[in-house]
């Protein structure tokens, strides 16, 4: 299974969710993918021995962005609209998980893995973390409600117009991470820290508090990224997006995660 799951109940992570992602070759979400992320994170509502998630990588990168062989494969526009709500359904999953989400980044964030580092609650990662927002490479106009948590608006545009890829210590110099870490074993070190800190508060208050925070940031994440999605379904009609796509795999996509970490725990 592309993505695992761990219930610590012993130990200083007693009550931490560690989802972890294993897809390779670039941790790119199927489908399917979104499908089983979407399910686990929606399912701690009612799963009160969960008091705070991780979620992870394995692998040269924390996300490569969605599968777009799977997209380009699947007759009509089964692809991108399977793409496209599994994206929203799982970042709104991560935005309204009944606790707190820590993401442990390193590597490489491309596309869909902005948009869910976007929404986590914590960030932490390694060294060299590089972000690219690819939507307009690969004929896309979503992205940027959730990708606001990370970047100023002004800046935001400037990455999606250009497509050029941002550092993870652009993002700690705007509060957006919370610690960067020399190594991608040293980041995972401490995002079980922060994960254990919270685990081991009061569970009624930290979901309440979780539940607080959205409401005082006041994002309608599922109505604007609804929103954004109109502009790309009008492009995959016209024709435009199926060829950035194709343009995209066939090259472009690799060159924003070279020269990456190639490890993780």
């Amino acid at each position: 299974m592309p993505v695992t799951e761990t219930v610590h109940d012993s130990g200083r992570l007693a009550g931490v969710a560690e989802l972890v992602v294993e897809s390779p070759p670039v941790n790119a979400y199927s489908i399917g993918d979104l499908a089983q992320l979407t399910e686990l994170l929606g399912s701690y509502e009612r799963r009160e021995e969960v008091r705070a998630v991780v979620l992870r990588a394995q692998g040269k990168g924390f996300c490569g962005g969605g599968d777009l062989k799977e997209v380009q494969s699947l007759p009509g526009f089964d692809g991108i609209l399977g793409q496209a709500r599994g994206s929203q359904d799982t970042s709104v999953a991560i935005a309204e998980c009944a606790v707190p989400v820590i993401g442990c980044i390193h590597g490489y964030c491309v596309g869909l893995g902005v948009l869910l580092a976007g929404t986590c609650d914590v960030l932490i990662g390694s060294n060299g973390t590089r972000f690219v927002l690819a939507e307009a490479d690969n004929g896309a106009t979503t992205g940027a409600v959730q990708a606001l948590g990370l970047l100023p608006e002004r800046r935001l545009r400037s990455a999606m117009f250009t497509c050029e890829p941002f550092d993870i210590a652009e993002l700690h110099s705007y509060g957006s991470v919370y610690h960067v870490e020399a190594t991608v074993d040293a980041a995972l070190v401490r995002t079980y820290e922060v994960a254990a800190t919270i685990a081991a508060k009061a569970p009624r208050v930290i979901r309440a508090l979780k539940l607080t925070l959205n409401n005082t940031a006041g994002r309608d994440l599922r109505r604007l990224y609804r929103q954004e999605l109109s502009y790309t379904f009008e492009l995959n009609m016209l024709g435009d997006s199926s060829k950035a796509r194709q343009t995209f795999l066939d090259g472009t996509r690799d060159s924003y995660m070279s020269d990456t970490s190639t490890s993780s725990s």
